[in-house]
């Protein structure tokens, strides 16, 4: 194959929990040999281990705003997983794709990572709320204010696609979870955990007691590493094939999640697996005060509620395969490996 016939594809994040998930579901796609695959990670020794597996590795971050413009230019697809609020960051990897499509008169793909987290409320944990996201209701979505997480950048996103130099697909994964089991963790240059669960049980392991968010009644939607890494291919395939059914854009929210939980049972969860292994004071869970939820989380968002049905993405032949059990019985790996990591630092 010529190499200009290959798939130029550039990946940011692609040492993390999300962006390696998925560039480990993209280097063993059935297609893989026609993709020419180029990341950008901040560590310089671990351009020898990307190289390895036929990967481009360039070392840089978010920050640099001329290396993501430059990469994007040259790609005609763009997974972005770094940072969903990174407004700068899209912004150059946008323009460099606008001067890709001006070069070549093709529509190059960004599929971005945003997060469910652009739901939330200010429940403190307190309620439930009845309020629930369709992502085929855009009405509903575009009734989101600038001023929610993620939010400016999923704006500046869509304007993109409606310009129509770019077309623009945003993921939104929700409470992802499951110790990630990739060939990139495996040659030790992918971190393989979520932050939202480990967070919580490194706050419950400091404070000596697992902890709750307000009566802990908030629901959260949930959805596992490896269905999310083919969530993204999923919406890859769709978009590259142009296949109508994929929206894109305005219509191109794609939410990533299997099941519903309340976000106070897996505080109860931890609290007895702590109280188990001696690191806590007693199985029941206690509320975190105002400062902790500063001092451990930035503030209340653990107690919010952010509720959706992902309608979407299956339309396009996404079929999840992890259940809500999946999500239980992660807890206890979760919470061994976070405590394994806290003793060895």
């Amino acid at each position: 194959m010529q190499k200009s016939e290959k798939t130029h594809i550039f990946i940011t994040g692609a040492t993390g929990y999300i962006g390696g998930s998925v560039l480990s579901a993209l280097l063993s796609h059935t297609k893989a040999k026609s993709f020419h695959i180029t990341v950008l990670i901040r560590s310089p020794e671990k351009v020898v281990p990307f190289n390895n597996v036929g990967v481009v590795a360039v070392v840089g971050s978010n920050q640099d705003l001329e290396k993501l413009t430059e990469h994007a230019r040259g790609s005609d697809v763009v997974f972005a997983c770094a940072d969903a609020d990174d407004l700068p960051a899209a912004k150059a990897i946008l323009l460099g794709l606008k001067k890709r499509y001006d070069e070549t008169n093709k529509v190059p793909i960004l599929i971005h990572t945003s997060g469910t987290g652009v739901l939330i409320d200010n429940a403190a944990g307190n309620y439930a709320t009845d309020k629930i996201y369709s992502d085929l209701d855009i009405p509903m979505i575009e009734s989101l204010p600038k001023t929610q997480p993620h939010r400016e950048v999923d704006i500046e996103v869509v304007a993109a696609d409606q310009k129509g130099y770019v077309r623009t697909y945003i993921v939104l994964p929700s409470t992802i979870y499951g110790i990630a089991n990739t060939l990139l963790v495996r040659l030790g240059i992918q971190n393989p955990y979520s932050k939202q669960i480990p967070r919580l049980i490194k706050a419950s392991i400091d404070r000596k007691q697992g902890g709750v968010v307000g009566k802990g009644l908030n629901l959260w939607p949930n959805v596992h590493i490896s269905d999310t890494a083919t969530l993204y291919t999923t919406i890859f395939d769709a978009a590259v094939k142009g296949s109508s059914g994929a929206g894109h854009g305005r219509e191109g929210f794609y939410f990533g999640a299997n099941g519903e939980h309340r976000v106070g049972k897996i505080s109860e969860i931890i609290a007895e697996l702590l109280y188990e292994m001696k690191l806590g004071e007693s199985p029941e869970p206690t509320v975190f005060t105002e400062e902790e939820l500063q001092k451990y989380f930035g503030g209340p968002n653990l107690g919010s509620n952010s509720r959706v049905r992902a309608e979407r993405a299956p339309l396009i032949g996404w079929n999840p395969v992890h259940t809500i059990d999946s999500l239980w019985a992660s807890l206890k790996p979760e919470t061994e490996a976070v405590v394994t990591e806290m003793r060895n630092i």
